[in-house]
Parts: C-alpha cells; structure tokens; sequence
C-alpha cells in the first residue's frame, strides 16, 4: 500500500473573489500534492470554500442578493481561477453542503455528550472580519480596531453556547513544545506558545440565527442557535473525509488520509488552527495533524494592496498575466521570490527579471541549446555515451549541483522551503549551461574523430535537463512536459 500524503489549504471567504492570497497558497498545497504524486504517494488534495458568518451575511446584504446566491456566484470565480493555475485538487468542499453541515452537528453532539459544551452568556468585542472575539485588553490595545482589516470592533451581547477551550490549553501547550514541526515557522510557534501561556477562556461557538438571516449550521440542540464558523470551518478538513459517520453516503470515503500531513494557511488565521482546531480534535479524541504551516502576506509595488491605489493583484490582474506570459510562470514566481513563510512584494518587474533571467536565459536556454545540437548532429535522437557515470569534467560542473538537488529535494519540500528548491535546480541548469560552454561541443562536430566525445556531452546535457524538467514539474507542470516532450519524454514517465 503507497504511503499517504493529505495536504488541504484552508477554505476561502465567499464574501468576494479569490486574489492573489488565495491563489499563493493554494498553488504551494498543489506543488506539495504534485511532488508527492510524483513520489508514489497516495495523495488527497482538498481546498473548498467557507459560505457561513457575518461578513457572507452582511456582503450579501450589500449587494441586494442571498448568502447562497452570493456564495454560488463566488464559487465558480474560485474554481474558474484553479482551472486557470492548473490546480489538481481531489475535492472541493463548501461548507454550504449538506454532507458538510450534517457532519458539523454530529460533532457538536458528540461534544454535548461529553460535557465539552455548555451555555453561557458572552459580552464582549468582537471582530466581524475575522469572525472572533477579541479581549478587552486586546480591543483597548488596537483603539477598538480589528488588528488584521483595522474596521471598527463591534459589542456584542447574547446568550451563546461555549466550548470548554480552557480544559484543553495546558495539554496543548505540552504537544507543542513536545512537537517542533506542530506549528512552522518557529517563529509562529513561539507566537502561539507565548500567546497561550498568558491564558485562554473558553470558546462561544453559536450565534443567534436570526441575526445571520438564517443562514448557518443550525445547533442541534437550539435551533435558534447556529454554529460559530470557526467550529464550522475547520471542521472541513475531516467532514470531506466522511468523518464522523452519519449513515450517508460519504461516511468514511476518505478517513484514511486523517490525521493530515500538512495545513496550508495564511499567518492571519494561525491561532484558530493552532489553537480552537487541536483542542476541538483532543476533545474528539482524534489525531492531530503533522504540521500547520503559516506563510506570510504578499504587498504590491512596495504597498499594502489596495483596490483603490489600483495595485490589487485580483482575478483579473492574475488572468491577464497568465495571458501575457503563461500561468506556470506565475506559479514559479509566487513560489520563488520570497522564502514560503515570510511576507513578499509581488512587482511587475521582479516577475519579468525572473521569467527573463531564470526561465528564458537559463532553463530554456539550457532546453534550446540541447535540442538543437542533438537534432543538428544526432538526427534528433538523444545519443548513447562512451559512459554513463559523470566523470572527469562532467564530474567536475554537475556532481555537486545534482548530488545537492537529489539529496535535498525530499527536506526542501517537506519544509516547504520551495525557493531553495528551485534554486538548487537553477544550480544545475547553471553549471550544465557553463559545461556546454567549455567543452563546446559545436566546435568538436567540425572534428570527424569527436563523435563519440559530442555524443558523451550532449547526452550529459539532456540528462541533467530531464531531471531539472523532472524536478521542476510540481511547480511548472506544462512547461515542463513540453520541455520534455523535445526530448521524447511523456508525462507519464516523469517519477522522482
């Protein structure tokens, strides 16, 4: 049986169309279960959409429509821009769907049955963009402001059900310092851990329904009541496994993959899933997931992104540069310009260098030049070397650059340290342009007696470049088949 790999990106706010946030992550978890797939591994992919809370309800508001009229139409945006990346995703999950909110009310009755549920009464601040309540300290701290949007806070005041988050904060507190990779980058863990160690109180997870205009998760046990969404949403990441079993037909479809591999999210949403998640899943006495990865935001042209500054990366600005260039490119780029975990620029002109520099000069540079001398002194066909072992100056340009890629190509990954990858295949279609340079093979074909020398080198070259197109097809999955179509090499014998 393959080794499983189940990677998921969080699900995304129907309350307006997916940018270049949405599309970041989402393009790292297809590099993730693309590398895997080309591992042998046995791969779930699930991205979805979150359709319930306040900011559904009052962007539907705004726009004189239904939530469910708005969610549908926002959908087919998300899925139009997947289609557009080349997204291999396996499932789509909306929270909307029934398979979804059944399994939410079977969960929250099996913690009413362990007592992990009470009522209560919540007074507070709260912050509707983020859909979380916010400490009086907290609210004070920021001028009654949300941290994230900086909107105003609201107050609110309600009967609520709460979950017993408090029980669960030491034994949490514990599991992180006792697994490094829990929560990444390390300094993300030591945020939460900071953060936990000053204390939690427990969690209101309902609304009153009527202020949603009906739209939410009902509580099974108060219908006047819905699911709080961050209990609803992040239980996506089990429900479309089929869990729990509620006798339909997606009981159990895919609870194999459970406990996850690796949660893809941005660092804004960091503490509902490294917090509210595991103590949830703890008080289901589930397994909890391998790894949590927070990345950063991205800025654009050096400022926040703004829609009124007319420097949002939007839909539309990401379709007309996957026009202009090609999407592989804009995948390559989100991936190489900044370490995954950190806060990027996006910038016309750093995208052009790169795509310029790195994928026309040097990897298709590297493409043209082999298989133009093959096809001029080999008839097309790639030749057979005096030996296939990289010796004397082969040994020299390309052991250490193909020995770094093959040895660390696995760590790189895992860490999602997806620029050093990519640089270390750059490494070898750099030494490999540099070993064509000096052995130069164009001058040799003039020499009768230096067949079976050419033959050596522009086999080397078309080696080193079926494992660059090999190594980089998570990331550029076209291009690089097309790369390596000039070598007569099929997709379906691309394996690492």
């Amino acid at each position: 049986m393959s080794e499983k790999f189940y990677v998921t990106t969080p699900i995304y706010y129907v309350n307006d169309e997916p940018h270049i946030g949405h599309a970041y992550t989402t393009i790292a978890a297809d590099v993730l279960a693309r590398y895997h797939r080309l591992r042998g591994r046995d791969v779930f992919f699930l991205t979805g959409t979150d359709e319930h809370g306040i900011k559904i309800v009052k962007a539907a508001r705004e726009r004189g429509t239904t939530p469910a009229e708005l969610a549908d139409s926002v959908v087919v945006r998300f899925k139009e821009l997947w289609k557009l990346l080349n997204i291999s995703n396996d499932d789509f999950i909306r929270t909307s769907q029934q398979r979804h909110e059944k399994r939410v009310q079977e969960i929250i009755r099996r913690l009413l049955q362990q007592d992990e549920i009470y009522r209560g009464k919540y007074e507070g601040w709260y912050d509707e963009g983020q859909e979380e309540f916010v400490t009086d300290f907290t609210a004070a701290q920021n001028n009654y402001k949300s941290a994230i949007s900086g909107k105003p806070l609201v107050r609110y005041s309600e009967e609520s059900w709460f979950f017993r988050l408090s029980k669960w904060i030491n034994r949490l507190i514990e599991y992180i310092e006792s697994h490094e990779r829990f929560i990444l980058p390390e300094s993300r863990r030591n945020e939460i851990l900071s953060k936990l160690r000053q204390g939690v109180g427990d969690l209101s997870i309902s609304r009153q329904i009527a202020k949603l205009d009906g739209w939410g998760v009902p509580m099974p046990n108060d219908p006047e009541h819905s699911v709080y969404v961050w209990i609803d949403a992040l239980s996506n990441y089990i429900t479309a496994l089929g869990i729990p079993e509620i006798g339909d037909e997606f009981d159990g479809k895919a609870s194999q993959y459970w406990p996850a591999d690796i949660h893809l999210i941005g660092k804004d949403i960091l503490w509902f899933h490294a917090v509210y998640w595991p103590a949830l899943l703890m008080a289901l006495e589930m397994p909890l997931p391998e790894t949590i990865f927070a990345h950063g935001w991205w800025t654009s042209e050096g400022k926040k992104m703004s829609k009124s500054l007319g420097n949002f990366i939007s839909f539309d600005t990401i379709e007309q540069i996957c026009k202009d260039y090609c999407p592989d490119a804009f995948r390559y780029f989100l991936l190489r310009e900044v370490p995954f975990g950190a806060d990027g620029d996006f910038s016309l002109n750093a995208f052009k260098m790169r795509y310029n520099n790195e994928l026309a000069n040097d990897i298709g540079n590297l493409l043209s030049r082999t298989v133009n001398m093959i096809g001029r002194y080999f008839e097309g066909k790639i030749p057979s070397p005096a030996q296939r072992e990289l010796t004397g100056i082969e040994a020299e340009f390309l052991n250490e650059p193909l020995r770094k890629l093959q040895s660390q190509a696995d760590d790189m990954i895992t860490d999602c340290k997806f620029s050093d990858y990519i640089t270390a295949v750059l490494d070898l279609t750099t030494a490999t342009n540099r070993y064509i340079d000096k052995t130069e093979p164009f001058k040799l074909a003039r020499q009768p007696d230096q067949q079976e020398r050419i033959a050596t080198i522009l086999y080397t070259c078309a080696e080193m470049v079926r494992l660059a197109l090999f190594y980089l097809t998570p990331f550029m999955p076209n291009k690089a088949a097309e790369g390596l179509a000039h070598l007569g090499i099929s997709q379906d014998q691309v394996e690492l």
